[in-house]
């Protein structure tokens, strides 16, 4: 099986190491950006098989990024991976196309890992 190439977009870079540690370690290739301008440009640039997108990010947050990618048609599944958890957020989010919705506090990263298998039907 050929490996999937994920891109993370999140600003926290911690976080963002061990999600990269993580998913690295299970088979996946990762590109990890720190705020929505970038993660744009990358999913215009290159080839995604899956975005896992924060919401609360520096210069575009989320919701903006998903907005963007709905209207340049940018056909990438979305998981969101946040600390917003108002039902109106996970709403809005999955309203704009994403895919899959969790907060991270709330998710260990063994779990995200699942989360992202489940969406890529692995």
């Amino acid at each position: 099986m050929a490996e999937k190439k994920i891109l993370i977009a999140e600003d926290e870079k911690p976080m963002a190491r061990a999600l990269e540690i993580k998913l690295n370690k299970a088979g996946f290739e990762t590109v990890v950006v720190f705020d929505g301008v970038s993660a744009l440009k990358e999913l215009v640039a290159n080839k995604y098989d899956l975005l896992l997108l924060d919401l609360m990010m520096p210069n575009k947050d989320g919701f903006s990024v998903l907005t963007d990618m709905k209207e340049s048609k940018i056909k990438v599944p979305v998981i969101v991976s946040t600390n917003l958890n108002q039902k109106e957020d996970i709403e809005k989010a999955l309203g704009l196309g994403a895919k899959d919705y969790f907060v991270k506090s709330d998710t260990t990263i063994a779990e995200v890992v699942d989360h992202i298998k489940k969406v890529l039907g692995i």
